[in-house]
C-alpha cells in the first residue's frame, strides 16, 4: 500500500496546524501506522515539536528540495513520537530564493516522495500559513488538505481562500488534491460562536467536516515546549485523547 499524503494547512496563522501534524502523527503510530512527518514551515515548530534538535539537522527537507539528498537518508526518528521527520530549520527559507529558478520547482517535492512511498501508511505535511512555493510544494506532492480552524468568523474567510487555491491546484497542476477535512481547533463548546460557526462549516463542508474537536487544553500548550507529541507528555489530557480520536474518524474514512 502506498501512503496516504496529507498537507495539514490553512492560510490562516494560529490555528493549530503543527499541534495537529505533530498529535496526529503520534496518534496513528499509537494505531501502529508508519508515518512519516514533514516540515515544510522554516521556523522548524513540527521538527522541535517531535523532539528533534534543529541545529544538528545535516540534511532535512531544505537539501530535499534542492536534490542534494534522498528523503530515505534525510529522515530521523521521533523517538517520543514513534515516526519519522523530514526535519526543517531557518535554511529552508533560502530555498524559496533558489528554487525559483529551477524547472519544475513545485514538483520538488512530489519527484523526492515517490522513492520512499511505500515505506509509510501516512505522510503529514506541515505547511506555512502563506501561499509560498513551499506550500506549493506540499499541496501539490499531497492528494488531500486537512484544514484545521478556530471558529471565529475571520476563520471562515481563510477557508474559503483555502479552498479556491485547493481548486486552481487541482485544475492547473494536481487533479488528485481534494479537502480530506476539516478539523475545529481550540474550541470551546460552550461557546454560542463555536457552535454558530459550526453550523456554517456542516452546511457548507456536510461530511467533510470531522465530528472530532480538539478543545483548548493546557497540556497541549506546554507538551511542543518538552519535545513532545501530548501523547507522550500527558497520554490522558483531554488534547490527547481527541487527537487520538481524530486519527481514528481519519483511520475510518478509509
Amino acid at each position: 500500500m502506498t501512503a496516504k499524503i496529507i498537507a495539514v494547512a490553512n492560510q490562516k496563522g494560529g490555528v493549530g496546524k503543527t499541534t495537529t501534524v505533530v498529535n496526529l502523527a503520534a496518534s496513528l503510530a499509537h494505531h501502529s501506522k508508519r508515518v512519516l512527518v514533514i516540515d515544510l514551515d522554516p521556523q522548524g515548530n513540527a521538527t522541535t515539536g517531535s523532539g528533534v534538535d534543529k541545529s544538528s539537522i545535516e540534511s532535512g527537507v531544505y537539501q530535499v528540495l534542492l536534490g542534494e539528498a534522498e528523503v530515505k537518508d534525510a529522515v530521523v526518528r521521533s523517538e517520543a513520537g514513534g515516526y519519522d521527520v523530514l526535519a526543517a530549520n531557518r535554511t529552508l527559507a533560502g530555498a524559496e530564493v533558489e528554487l525559483v529558478q529551477e524547472i519544475a520547482r513545485e514538483m520538488r517535492l512530489k519527484n523526492a516522495l515517490e522513492p520512499v512511498l511505500n515505506d509509510y501508511d501516512y505522510v503529514l505535511i506541515d505547511c506555512p500559513p502563506t501561499l509560498t512555493l513551499l506550500t506549493l510544494n506540499g499541496l501539490v506532492a499531497a492528494e488531500g488538505v486537512m484544514v484545521p480552524m478556530v471558529c471565529e468568523y475571520y476563520a471562515l474567510e481563510g477557508i474559503s481562500d483555502l479552498v479556491a487555491t485547493v481548486r486552481k491546484i487541482r485544475q492547473a497542476i494536481n487533479p488528485r488534491l481534494d479537502i480530506v477535512g476539516i478539523v475545529r481547533t481550540l474550541y470551546d463548546s460552550r461557546s454560542r460562536l463555536s457552535q454558530e460557526v459550526t453550523e456554517q462549516l456542516q452546511a457548507h463542508f456536510g461530511k467533510q467536516l470531522f465530528a472530532t474537536t480538539i478543545p483548548r487544553n493546557v497540556r497541549l500548550a506546554e507538551a511542543p515546549s518538552h519535545g513532545l507529541p501530548a501523547l507522550a507528555y500527558d497520554a490522558k489530557a483531554k488534547g490527547t485523547l481527541a487527537y487520538l480520536a481524530l486519527a481514528e474518524e481519519l483511520l475510518s474514512r478509509k
